[in-house]
Parts: C-alpha cells; structure tokens; sequence
C-alpha cells in the first residue's frame, strides 16, 4: 500500500515493513524545507504503528540523498532588529528530524545507493542497519560551499567517532563505499545488483527477533550513549522484567524450549 499524500517522499507498506523513499530524484533527493517537514511526519507516524516492525529508507533514482538543497539556502535573510533569528527554526528542525528517526521503536535498515552526503549522511548514521551498493557516496561537501552541516555531526560522531568525523568534516571530504564500509558507515557492502536480494535477506533475519524486545533494547543502547550509567542500569532492568512478565518472553522462551520458531518469526513480512 503506497500513502499518496506527500510530495517529496513516498511511503510504502507491505505486511510488517514500511519503506520510505526519499522521493526529489531530479535533484538526487536533496531535501528542501517542504521535504525535511514530510520526513518528519512519516516517520512520528510510522512509529505509532505497531504492525510495523522494520522501515526501510532509501532514495528514488539510484541516490539516496544529496544532502540540503542549495536552492534553498541562497540569499538567508539577516536576522530580525530585536536580535530573534526566523530562520532558526527552520534549520534546527531537521536535528528534531534525526532524533526522532534515531529514536523509532522499529528496526531502521538504511538502503545506501549513490550520492550520501550531508542530511543523507545524517540518516543513514541515524539506521540500525546500512546495507550499502557499490556506488555509494559518503561525505561533508557542506564546507567547500561554505557553510556547515550543522545538525548531523552529532549522529555521526556517534556512529564512526570523532577522529574520522573531524578528517572528513574539515578535508570537506566525499568518500567512497569501500572506505565508507571501512569506516564503519556501511554495515554491509555488496554490488547495487545484489541490493535487493539482501535486503530480504536481512528483513528475514530482522523478523526473529521479538517487536517489544527490538524496542526496549534499541532505547537501552541509545541510552547507554546518552545517559549516566546508574539511571541506564535501572531502566534496562526494569524494562528486561516488563518483558520476561509479558506475552512474547512467554512466547519465546516456549518456542525454543519445543525447538519451534516462535510465532513472530512466521508472521508475514
């Protein structure tokens, strides 16, 4: 079932797996304000549904995304006579963006084809998963036109460091799939003809693995980055109880105790 009600993205289910694409293939998918603010709704609403257990993000026409559309940010306006800045909003909202998608209770794989720099860069690092083609592109170009990407440092120091991080942000650097992969960036690196046949590969190993279990300990290890250790270890024990006195725990201690897969596992993806 495809949504038709956004312009610059498009939204795809299928049984448990909703795939959104990032839907600007003219311009590579660079985002523009509209589609930064359609980003952000699909993915507040995708993580209300609990039938969705895997999202898939990609982009339309072999990029995944070039980052933020040059067009838009010509001729930024001053800010106002009383010190407030109107474009503020505009900018830190794509921070929101990438903290809510970091943040989804599902299992986010990141389908890396072409062009990946800046914001697309920034979502991609944001993924649990990154299967990437041979044509992948990773970068900063953001300083070689004089500006920064702002909002996305943060997500990528989590995910590749700071060492490599400051390298490429400061070089302006684009790299390309093999040194992404190195790097970390990319968790698998296959050829783009082989995309999609291991994406179902992993959408059916993602399947083992119990929706409320996913969450809890996706938001455990988030937290582990964010948060002192003390308040961590209490919530991961809390949560782990919630689980072992819940259905799926009931569930799947059963189902290997009978050597069977448990009924997760064998729901249509």
């Amino acid at each position: 079932m495809t949504e038709q009600n956004y312009q610059h993205v498009r939204v795809d289910r299928t049984a448990a797996v909703a795939t959104l694409t990032f839907n600007r293939p003219e311009v590579r998918n660079a985002l523009n304000e509209l589609m930064m603010a359609e980003i952000r709704r699909a993915v507040i609403q995708l993580a209300d549904e609990p039938q969705i257990r895997v999202i898939v993000l990609r982009g339309a026409g072999g990029h995944f995304c070039a980052g933020g559309d040059l067009n838009m940010m010509r001729d930024t306006p001053p800010p106002a006579d009383d010190g407030t800045d109107p474009e503020l909003a505009r900018y830190r909202m794509f921070g929101d963006v990438l903290q809510t998608m970091n943040r989804l209770p599902q299992a986010v794989v990141a389908v890396v084809e072409g062009t990946c720099v800046g914001g697309g860069f920034g979502m991609a690092a944001c993924a649990d998963l990154v299967i990437a083609g041979n044509s992948a592109r990773f970068g900063l170009p953001e300083p070689r036109h004089g500006f920064i990407p702002s909002q996305i440092i943060p997500f990528l120091v989590r995910r590749l460091g700071e060492a490599a991080v400051r390298r490429m942000a400061v070089t302006a650097s684009v790299i390309d799939a093999a040194e992404g992969h190195r790097l970390g960036m990319s968790d698998i690196l296959v050829p783009d003809a082989e995309i999609d046949a291991t994406l179902a590969r992993e959408l059916t190993a993602l399947h083992r693995a119990a929706p409320r279990a996913v969450a809890a300990v996706k938001k455990l290890v988030i937290d582990s980055s964010e948060q002192p250790l003390e308040p961590v270890l209490d919530q991961g024990a809390t949560a782990l109880l919630a689980l072992l006195r819940g259905s799926e725990a009931a569930e799947g201690i059963s189902a290997f105790l009978a050597k069977r897969p448990p009924g997760w596992a064998t729901q249509q993806r």
